[in-house]
């Protein structure tokens, strides 16, 4: 009897579930049976997996980072995720998509041998093999032991998998890339954007450091910043510049994702109004949350609630310059507007018409107005509200995502040195727009304590990879998402009962010794938007999606889901 093979080829497909949409062997369409046969259709199968569905960052609005004014909750936030989750079925599924095609190419990729340079093989597979590690690595990472597959799979075979310990797959992750590193080359030239020994070696670092191998993930890290020591890495010179189209083509980046509005690959109208100002024809939605802005270091390098010249009343002046790079402060011309979110600011002067017009970035003008008062700035390109079309690249990993993972490693093994010091003052520098000798222009790092330098590390990543999707997964392996994601998300108060002498903040927020505010001491001079909430019975782990146990009951459930 002829088994069923589960085919996915350049169509969907999964490995595990036969619930969901499968190619099996249609005659009318390309199969395992028929493809892989020449470069062109190796390219193509290894080309449709360089696609943002197989690799974005986790999501923003997952930590107290970000908030959505019309989505108010989701299941991570709102501590109601369970196996039914669409979210939890979706990235599962991704998953396992991106492995079975991985693993039909690396089953059949030799039937093109004869008219395909080996050369040509070996690159592609390698960069097939970081698809898969990556794949894996975001599987463990949310959800622990799950099955494991590296070869094509009958449809009954795939119905016997049970979870696979992941202290296995790790070992297979760190190998896999390893291997893909030594095939991958270093860089490409012009503006080819693909999988390079860097990212593989990026990945493994991040990887290693969410899982706390530290040695792993400082030796990894260092690898690849031996790779800048050559000239093939190096932070850009403005940080603001980096989340820019032109700032896509930086030798700051590791691995992105290209978009592009001339080939359709973009975000449109609802997603860009949902960011950008009411004035400028958005909808001030999206938004960065209070937690986040109150999370930026003054410029003596001090947390605010230490700093004496950190003021409520003018929370953007004083401050560590990422912070007016990635929300757009008061008082300011953005997209053709004075962005005044003040209640009493009923108009507001527009560069774009020479002209005063009606506030509509005010809550006392429309109702709907940033209700954190806050609006994102990084990313935002200025022609977005015109074309009303996003097309930057997405951003997976970028340079000082390395130097950071390195400190972080060298710091929990113990290995405290100038190096570490050096690479977090690199990033600091950078930010001030110096160099990073320059120790009278910016807060350079002195201190060689642990416990205060792995403060700062934390407090480095929040605010150098805001809305970049790393958020979470630091809460989650810091163990502070019990801590997090149970406090209130804080807006301003309603127009009609905000103290206009306390604008635009009441006080200080008092800062605890993680960084985490706490607004509870300011009673109604601030307001709650939505309470959040986290149950660290389960959630650091996500279910194992209910329709993938009906299918396969061998397939166990994590803790209390």
């Amino acid at each position: 009897m002829m088994k069923k093979y589960i085919y996915i080829v350049v169509t969907l497909g999964l490995t595990l579930s036969s619930c969901y949409k499968l190619d099996l062997n249609p005659l009318s369409e390309a199969t395992n049976e028929n493809f892989y046969q020449n470069q062109t259709e190796l390219e193509m199968a290894v080309n449709d997996l360089y696609r943002l569905d197989f690799w974005g960052n986790d999501n923003e609005l997952h930590s107290d980072n970000e908030w959505h004014r019309a989505q108010l909750t989701n299941a991570v936030i709102g501590g109601t995720m369970n196996s039914e989750d669409g979210n939890v079925k979706n990235y599962w599924l991704v998953c396992y998509k991106a492995i079975a095609r991985v693993n039909s190419f690396l089953h059949y990729k030799d039937k093109a041998a004869a008219n395909t340079a080996e050369s040509v093989i070996s690159r592609l597979s390698a960069e097939m093999r970081v698809i898969r590690a990556y794949q894996y690595a975001k599987l463990i990472t949310h959800f622990g032991d799950v099955p494991f597959i590296d070869g094509v799979l009958t449809l009954e075979e795939s119905y016997g998998k049970d979870r696979n310990d992941k202290k296995m797959i790790t070992q297979f992750i760190f190998d896999e890339l390893d291997e893909a590193a030594k095939v991958l080359p270093e860089a490409y030239s012009g503006s080819v954007k693909r999988l390079t020994k860097g990212a593989a070696l990026g990945i493994k670092a991040r990887f290693a450091l969410y899982v706390e191998e530290w040695a792993v993930a400082r030796d990894a890290a260092q690898q690849v910043m031996q790779l800048a020591d050559k000239g093939i890495y190096e932070l850009h010179d403005d940080y603001a510049s980096v989340f820019t189209k032109q700032g896509s083509q930086s030798k700051e980046m590791v691995f992105l994702i290209p978009k592009s509005e001339e080939n359709n690959v973009n975000n449109g109208a609802a997603y860009v109004q949902d960011f950008i100002s009411r004035n400028a024809g958005g909808f001030g939605a999206w938004l960065p949350t209070r937690d986040l802005v109150d999370a930026y270091e003054t410029i003596e390098g001090k947390p605010i609630d230490e700093s004496a010249i950190y003021n409520p009343k003018d929370p953007f002046a004083n401050r560590d310059p990422r912070l007016t790079a990635s929300i757009v402060p008061f008082d300011t011309q953005w997209l053709g507007f004075n962005y005044t979110p003040h209640p009493d600011s009923l108009t507001v002067y527009s560069e774009k018409f020479g002209r005063q017009v009606s506030n509509k970035d005010s809550r006392g003008v429309a109702a709907f107005a940033s209700y954190t008062g806050f609006l994102w700035k990084k990313g935002i390109d200025q022609t977005w509200a015109d074309r009303l079309v996003e097309d930057n690249d997405f951003i997976v990993m970028r340079y000082p995502e390395i130097l950071l993972t390195y400190a972080e490693a060298k710091v929990e093994l113990g290995e405290l040195d100038q190096s570490v010091l050096n690479a977090v003052n690199q990033i600091r520098a950078r930010a001030y727009a110096v160099e990073v000798g320059d120790v009278t222009n910016y807060p350079a790092v002195e201190t060689m304590d642990a416990k205060e330098l792995l403060k700062v590390i934390r407090r480095e990543r929040r605010v150098e990879f805001a809305k970049e999707g790393l958020r979470y997964m630091d809460l989650i392996r810091w163990r502070l998402a019990e801590v997090v994601l149970t406090k209130p998300v804080i807006g301003l108060p309603d127009p009609d009962k905000q103290d206009r002498s306390k604008w635009p903040f009441p006080g200080v927020t008092p800062l605890d010794e993680n960084g985490i505010a706490d607004y509870s001491g300011f009673g109604a001079d601030v307001k709650v938007l939505i309470e959040r909430k986290f149950d660290k019975s389960k959630q650091y782990l996500w279910p194992i999606p209910a329709v993938e146990r009906r299918i396969n009951p061998n397939i166990g459930q994590n803790p209390n889901y």
